[in-house]
């Protein structure tokens, strides 16, 4: 008589954990991201500025380069070259995030700036350039670049990323 084999049930690297988790946080980054870019751009006009402190205001303001307006003032080339290069970050960190799922910090990290990719991805594929609006500035020192939420989960999942990586050489 033949015996019945019992279903495995399949886990990501022993963890448990699945990708589901890490792409919900990534496109919550998403949704605040393109709502709050869909809200500035449909109260305020080009340049215009609301100033909300001494030191930050709301504008309206487009980056057609990368960071810092790398690259801003090209031809228009530099629209599907930095599209590119976020699709290929893209897949990258969706291979990351199922291979280490079960890796809390570092997915945190992974997810944050798979969303804030992702948002300005469909800024540079719909506009031709990514929507900023959020200027901090300091007088006496001037404006710090315009930025907006999807920067923002970049520039935090970077830090969390090197808070990660230094814990991770620590234990050793």
């Amino acid at each position: 008589m033949a015996t019945k084999k019992k279903p495995t049930i399949s886990k990501v690297h022993s963890s448990g954990a699945g990708i589901g988790p890490w792409l919900g946080i990534a496109f919550l980054v998403v949704l605040v991201d393109q709502l709050t870019k869909i809200t500035v751009q449909k109260t305020f006009s080009y340049g215009e500025t609301l100033p909300i402190t001494s030191f930050f205001n709301l504008v309206l303001v487009y980056n057609p380069g990368a960071a810092f307006s790398f690259l801003g003032d090209q031809g228009g080339w530099q629209r599907w070259f930095f599209t590119a290069i976020a699709v290929g970050a893209i897949g990258f960190i969706l291979y990351l995030l199922k291979r280490h799922a079960g890796q809390r910090l570092f997915c945190w990290a992974l997810a944050l700036i798979l969303g804030g990719a992702v948002g300005n991805v469909i800024d540079r594929v719909a506009y031709g350039h990514v929507v900023d609006f959020l200027d901090f500035y300091w007088r006496g020192w001037g404006h710090f670049p315009a930025f907006n939420v999807a920067d923002i989960g970049i520039s935090v999942g970077a830090f969390l990323f090197i808070v990660d990586e230094l814990r991770r050489v620590n234990k050793h």
